[in-house]
């Protein structure tokens, strides 16, 4: 990550050249009428307050890692079948006159951040906050390009910017909903707030309007109950798509009059602690990358049999047993016999198998016609699963496994214990990101157009603008 501060770039100061209602200046705007706590009108004023001048030169770079590494996902997952089947249903639902990404057809602004949820979504191989538990920028991302795509001019170094600020409001929305809520609910539960935070942001919503986008959003998200998508893995995963969906639209009407309660998320007493340090601690500075493209739960036993494999040679067809021990959470990525794709990326049994096998684990890995062969299977059969009880108390900060594999003359290998390659505190190179998007977005955009996005990290002066990018995810280019 870079130590120098960047370049004040005024474009930056405000959505669109306007400054919202009650906050110009950088000064805080008096809390509505009837307000019970700073938290709301405090994250409203830094929605619209957030300048370039005031990121750090770390939390800009990180958020050039968050979009180049979001983008190679997406492009990834336009050929998945869910990211079909969900820009099907937003050209033929939604309408409009934005282009769908990665395939030109029409459709609105919130199709548009539907869609492209969906297939970031599909490719389980997004960015992630560890203590949050799930996935900002899979809707984030798509919900800022709706936006773009809508007509917004802006600087690169202002979308950067606009991505920071949804990305705060967003996790800190994890953290208040995680402490408060008893169930585990997925990523659209509270990334949501980020897409309307971004939204209210590049419309320059008056600081009354944009709580109430907050609260819309907040109270129309989709709080699932993600382990139900652990324990039976399809289409339907972190409910991003479902969370970009509602952000749009909660700008939409907050914009067009509609009032919403207030988001406890951000305004409840109970969780003002998770605000207090908004705009001083970047929270986007605790971002993790995906080394690969299943459930990050599935890692740490895939580090575990990598260093085996690197330390031994190992014939697969003299294995007995492949015994896992990690963190309950984990030991519910059991389904024996994935169909799809979408449950493959739960199934840690297989991934496990599959980087044996490959020597990697790629998104067409994780396709029927690729993992439903017989030495796969056979690998899969042999894996046992047991719950560690340090490994227990580290979730879900870190994600912890060990790999003992049993082999048919008695020998014993033990990997020793690992967390999941990417984290925050351990983050993936800025090569490694770059090979990914080589990787997944090369055969999408051609070369030219996937080393136009790798110059947003590895050439930051000749980046493409705003323009370009919309056109490159459009095929206009």
């Amino acid at each position: 990550m870079r130590d120098t501060e960047p370049e004040v770039d005024h474009a930056a100061d405000g959505p669109g050249g306007r400054v919202a209602d009650g906050v110009a200046g950088g000064v805080r705007g008096e809390a509505a009428p009837g307000d019970t706590a700073r938290g709301g009108t405090d994250a409203c004023a830094f929605i619209h307050d957030l300048a370039l001048r005031d990121v750090p030169g770390d939390a800009l770079h990180m958020a050039r890692r968050c979009l180049v590494d979001t983008l190679a996902v997406w492009a990834a997952g336009c050929a998945t079948v869910p990211g079909r089947i969900a820009r099907d249903h937003a050209a033929k639902r939604y309408p409009g006159a934005l282009s769908l990404a990665f395939d030109g057809r029409p459709c609105n602004p919130v199709g548009f951040a539907f869609a492209g949820a969906a297939a970031i979504d599909s490719v389980d191989c997004h960015d992630g906050h560890q203590m949050g538990k799930g996935h900002a920028s899979a809707a984030l991302v798509p919900a800022l390009f709706a936006e773009l795509g809508a007509g917004h001019a802006r600087s690169l170094d202002a979308v950067l910017v606009d991505l920071i600020a949804g990305y705060e409001i967003a996790v800190r929305s994890a953290l208040s909903l995680h402490a408060t809520a008893p169930d585990y609910h997925s990523s659209g539960a509270w990334n949501t707030l980020g897409c309307a935070a971004i939204g209210a942001r590049l419309r320059g919503l008056p600081v009354e309007e944009t709580r109430h986008a907050l609260g819309i959003a907040e109270y129309y998200g989709p709080r699932a109950q993600m382990m139900r998508c652990i324990d039976h893995p399809t289409m339907v995963k972190d409910s991003s798509s479902w969370g970009a969906l509602v952000g749009v639209s909660a700008t939409d009407l907050a914009e067009d009059g509609f009032t919403g309660a207030p988001a406890i998320t951000c305004e409840a007493p109970e969780v003002a602690a998770f605000w207090t340090d908004l705009g001083q601690h970047w929270r986007i500075l605790e971002t993790n990358f995906k080394a690969y493209p299943v459930c990050r739960w599935a890692h740490p036993a895939i580090e575990c049999v990598s260093a085996l494999l690197d330390r031994h040679e190992i014939d697969l067809s003299q294995i007995a047993e492949i015994a896992v021990t990690t963190f309950h959470e984990a030991t519910r990525l059991n389904t024996r016999r994935p169909v799809d794709s979408d449950a493959a990326q739960y199934c840690l049994p297989l991934v496990v198998s599959l980087r044996m096998l490959n020597g990697n684990i790629l998104p067409e890995h994780l396709e029927p016609g690729h993992f439903d062969r017989p030495e796969v299977w056979s690998l899969v059969d042999k894996v046992t699963f047991a719950e560690g009880a340090e490994h227990n108390a580290a979730f879900p900060e870190r994600r912890l496994g060990d790999v003992t594999i049993r082999m048919t003359d008695g020998r014993l290998l033990d990997s020793g214990t690992f967390d999941a390659r990417g984290n925050y505190d351990a983050p993936l190179p800025d090569s490694e990101i770059l090979d990914k998007l080589n990787s997944y977005a090369g055969p999408v955009l051609g070369k030219d157009g996937a080393g136009r996005i790798a110059s947003i990290l590895s050439a930051p002066a000749d980046a493409p603008d705003t323009a370009e990018l919309i056109a490159l995810l459009t095929r206009q280019s």
